[in-house]
């Protein structure tokens, strides 16, 4: 008993306790602390405790920790199962030997089995160079694993400290990841090796830190201000999940009226189709108690995605921003949008749309970055995804655009549009300039035969009716009505089943 009691002792310790106090001093939380935080209090069980790792080359046969660098085991998030791997910088700098990949490797095989998430929180100075292709070989084994894992159950990594070199791609692999601002960072390749190569001088934070991430490359879905705070919105961010992908999303009790009406939508769409608003707003005025959870909030701005619910039930929405470069897509937005469709997709959770489109972004730059590949993963997207889909367009939906944001021609199950809808090829404006340009030309008043041209293409083509009548949108409603309509068709379609055809695996545009 004493044994085992001191044993337990030694690994708990970590590093020890002057690697402990220079971590706190850097205002970091240790492995144990993070996992203490991220879980219910008292229900961490803890796996391979006393691990050592197997290395006797440079010396290490005389420098060996109980744990070897990395805390993994089990507990409940709001009472629910979940996985959860702690990298201990304190121990070996967090690097990865091959025991400490077997560590992680079993908790992703038992996460897999008993199909529950599982949370990868990372802290490493990379692979242990002591171990050679032995370390090389353990991040096999675990990219392996989340690949397999990959819409089975989900995968969330918290940036906290460094990720460098192929230490990165584990996370890549995962659904969601955190990072912390000035506080973690992720690159192949560091400061030092860029200066050598390509002579350009670069610090830790502006090559991959949180800001770099969550903005520019689009990596990090969140950056937060703080350890504690990104333990608690990896929490209330698996609210929203299933268990795994043969569950469905957990409902909670609604205390927002379902049939609440909110007349402040009625005049949220300025009357000059030119003018920006909010489509957050509008969003919340919709959503239960007006809480959602965004995702990529500072990343491709011209596109929303996130977590609602609607009476209780779990929803991803996916809604063009007029306030952001009019609402177009473009490459960035476009990979965003398809990214969360296929997570929602995977773990049965419904999507809402909300479309405000005026089309592809035009452009020599976008042309060049692939804006053509880029759009269609959006479309492969919604044309593959099953779960019930809910299409609402309150303004703008032309040319591409209109289709690729889950019209009917693509599966939609249901879709309703706002009076204030424009459902065309293009606007007024260009389609009367392309169509009527000589007309115009030759007239003695053309300022007043073009506005007459406009006026007569909006009510002959651009608006939701001409849609309605051929069977495109199912509905058009008032705005204030939109909770109620997009409560009752959702509840419709609670046993909705659908299949593509079997095939090993499609072939998108990748």
């Amino acid at each position: 008993m004493k044994k085992l009691d001191d044993l337990r002792k030694r690994a708990l310790a970590g590093g020890g306790e002057e690697k402990i106090k220079k971590h706190h001093e850097r205002g970091k939380l240790t492995a144990r602390e993070r996992i203490n935080l991220l879980l219910d209090p008292d229900t961490f069980t803890e796996l391979g405790m006393f691990v050592t790792h197997r290395c006797h080359d440079f010396g290490m046969e005389d420098k060996k920790v109980l744990g070897d660098g990395v805390v993994t085991g089990y507990g409940k998030i709001h009472g629910r199962l979940v996985y959860v791997v702690s990298e201990d910088f304190t121990v070996f700098g967090g690097s990865l030997s091959k025991v400490y990949a077997e560590k992680i490797s079993k908790v992703q095989d038992l996460s897999l089995r008993n199909g529950a998430p599982i949370v990868c929180i990372k802290d490493s100075g990379g692979a242990r160079i002591q171990e050679g292709v032995d370390s090389l070989a353990g991040y096999g084994e675990v990219f392996i694993r989340n690949v397999l894992a990959s819409g089975v159950v989900p995968q969330i990594s918290a940036i906290m400290g460094p990720c460098a070199g192929g230490a990165v791609y584990s996370p890549a692999l995962t659904d969601f990841v955190f990072m912390v601002n000035e506080g973690s960072y992720m690159f192949l390749t560091g400061p030092n090796v860029i200066k050598e190569v390509t002579h350009e001088e670069v610090s830790f934070e502006d090559l991959g830190g949180a800001t770099v991430h969550h903005r520019k490359s689009g990596i990090a879905h969140f950056a937060t201000e703080n350890e504690e705070q990104c333990l608690s919105m990896i929490r209330q961010l698996l609210t929203y999940m299933p268990q795994n992908n043969l569950s469905d999303p957990p409902k909670i009790e609604c205390n927002d009226p379902v049939d609440r009406m909110e007349e402040s939508l009625d005049g949220i769409v300025p009357a000059d189709p030119s003018k920006p608003y909010d489509m957050r707003k509008a969003v919340e005025s919709i959503v239960d108690d007006g809480k959602m959870f965004e995702v990529h909030e500072n990343f491709a701005g011209s596109l929303i995605v996130g977590f609602a619910r609607l009476g209780g039930s779990p929803v991803g929405i996916v809604a063009n921003q007029p306030k952001h470069l009019a609402g177009v897509l473009d490459t960035k937005s476009s990979v965003k949008g398809a990214r969360f469709i296929r997570f929602c997709d995977c773990f049965n959770i419904p999507l809402i749309v909300f479309e405000d489109a005026p089309g592809f972004l035009p452009g020599v730059d976008q042309e060049h970055n692939g804006v053509i590949k880029e759009g269609a993963k959006l479309l492969y997207a919604f044309c593959e995804a099953t779960v019930p889909r809910i299409t609402v367009i309150t303004r703008k939906a032309f040319g591409g655009a209109y289709i690729a944001m889950n019209s009917r021609h693509i599966r939609c199950d249901m879709s309703f549009a706002w009076p204030t809808a424009q459902i065309a090829v293009m606007g007024s404006k260009g389609a009367v300039r392309i169509l009527f340009r000589r007309d115009i030309a030759a007239d003695p008043d053309p300022e007043a035969r073009r506005k007459w041209m406009e006026d007569e293409y909006d009510e002959k083509f651009n608006n939701p009716y001409i849609a309605a009548n051929r069977g495109y949108v199912d509905e058009v409603i008032k705005p204030h009505e939109t909770r109620p309509k997009l409560i009752t068709a959702l509840r419709s379609m609670e046993s909705k089943r659908d299949n593509n055809p079997m095939k090993k695996h499609g072939n998108g545009p990748l």
